[in-house]
């Protein structure tokens, strides 16, 4: 892979005919920022039923090469159910939400700050958890998940009382996601973690290019947008991003498109 990188990301003219489209991206050196579940793939029942198939493998394998390495994974899961999808390749990761991170060059960057406040409310958590019919824990260590894909309307109820704990834990912040709450870190973000990728080798100085689906990623979008970059949401719902994609599939296919203009000159 070749190793020049540009000094300087260059800008993107937009186009005006095509409100709230994506642009092209054509020879602009771009530093590609993805969430996985609900913007590369499709939303399953359970997260061990996720399955990359092989052309999203190598389009995101092309993407990483022809943008000199400058591609990164951002996702809720952790970096080892990230790299369990993902394998054999292994990409640049931030995982749960930023709460632990894998730059470029393979070295990890992990905030284990709250982890003593996580373990003392741990058995409270899965006890309120497991009293919710179809939902199902999902412990990742720096964070827990409740996943409630098939009882929706618990999730105000469980909520509600999940901040009433956590009151007494300013270490830790709760996250609504799409049929999903996470007790994790109250500095974890996704923009936290986009800042300090761009920051380093080989993002630095490219134009960055996030795609994500869900409230958890608008700190992202937000980080973009500052940056002046290209923000995309995936699918429907408000969103501080400045453009938009209907679907997974969509998103893919536009990733798809960018392979072909991505040279790093």
């Amino acid at each position: 892979m070749n190793s020049t990188r540009p000094s300087r990301a260059r800008s993107v003219t937009l186009d005006p005919a095509k409100p709230g489209a994506p642009p092209h991206l054509q020879a602009v050196p771009c530093a590609f920022f993805l969430d996985v579940d609900g913007t590369l793939l499709p939303l399953s029942a359970h997260p061990r039923e996720v399955h990359v198939p092989s052309p999203l493998l190598e389009i995101l394998k092309s993407l990483r090469d022809r943008s000199f390495g400058a591609l990164a994974l951002v996702s809720g899961r952790s970096l080892a159910a990230l790299d369990a999808c993902f394998t054999p390749e292994r990409f640049a990761l931030a995982g749960q939400h930023g709460a632990e991170r894998r730059d470029a060059a393979g070295e990890l960057h992990v905030d284990c700050a709250h982890t003593g406040a996580l373990g003392e409310i741990r058995p409270l958590v899965l006890e309120l958890a497991s009293g919710i019919p179809g939902s199902f824990i999902e412990d990742k260590k720096l964070s827990i998940a409740i996943h409630i894909r098939d009882a929706p309307g618990a999730l105000a109820g469980l909520h509600e009382r999940l901040a009433e704990v956590l009151c007494a834990y300013p270490a830790l912040g709760l996250l609504k996601g799409k049929a999903v709450l996470e007790i994790r870190a109250r500095l974890a973000e996704k923009g936290r973690a986009l800042r300090a990728f761009l920051e380093e080798t080989p993002f630095r100085g490219r134009l960055p290019v996030c795609l994500g689906d869900d409230v958890t990623d608008e700190s992202a979008f937000e980080t973009v947008n500052r940056a002046g970059g290209v923000s995309i949401k995936v699918g429907a719902g408000l969103s501080c991003a400045r453009f938009r994609l209907t679907s997974p599939a969509k998103a893919v296919s536009w990733l798809a498109r960018q392979t072909r203009t991505q040279d790093g000159s």
